[in-house]
């Protein structure tokens, strides 16, 4: 089993929605792929949880993609979410160790919360849940308009050691801006970048 670590360079910039493409991908493929949304935080009343389009891509149910007392109705860091609304802490190993996949599964995709050093447990964020988890490959989201290059790089810097994908979001080969960004960050800091979620699922299908 392959387990793909999906973390982003903020918050808001389609870490989800890269996830999902690349479940749904993974599954038109014909690999077995299931998803993990360790801890979520959203706003009461909100329908359209991480948990829930993961779930929609993987064919899974929600609560198996986000376990209920692991879902918080207060749009903040997941454990200041928890201090709010009285749950109680929680920390990067018991994230950890609440993660379980079904046998057959072939690919694992595990998404994380907001940016890298967002707050995720109370001992942690996605760089430690990176440390603790071990993927084999971690996938690193950015828009790919203005910034993309500064933030890919404090992300990456920070994942030193670690296998790095990244994935620039709603990219536009029209748009020059974006292909300069593509460019640079391969060419000159010789990441592997990948613009469209075919591109990706080709990386981790199993025939």
């Amino acid at each position: 089993m392959t387990i793909v670590l999906v973390a982003g360079t903020g918050t808001e910039i389609g870490k989800t929605y890269v996830a999902a493409q690349l479940a749904a991908a993974l599954r038109e493929h014909g690999t077995t792929v299931a998803a993990r949304k360790p801890v979520q935080s959203f706003a009461a009343g909100e329908t359209g949880t991480d948990a829930a389009v993961l779930a929609a891509a993987t064919g899974e149910p929600t609560e198996l993609v986000c376990a209920p007392h692991r879902s918080l109705a207060a749009p903040m860091a997941p454990p200041i979410a928890a201090a709010v609304l009285g749950a109680p802490a929680f920390t990067i190993a018991d994230l950890v160790g609440e993660l379980a996949w079904p046998s057959e599964v072939a690919v694992g995709v595990v998404e994380g919360a907001g940016g890298l050093r967002s707050p995720l447990a109370d001992d942690g964020d996605t760089a430690s849940l990176i440390e603790a988890l071990a993927p084999d490959d971690v996938l690193v989201v950015a828009p790919a308009g203005l910034g993309a290059i500064h933030g890919v790089r404090l992300v990456v810097d920070a994942l030193t050691g670690r296998r790095v994908t990244v994935a620039l979001n709603r990219y536009d080969h029209c748009d020059g801006v974006h292909r300069a960004n593509s460019e640079w960050l391969t060419d000159r800091d010789g990441l592997s970048v990948v613009t469209a979620p075919d591109v990706l699922a080709d990386r981790w299908a199993y025939p």
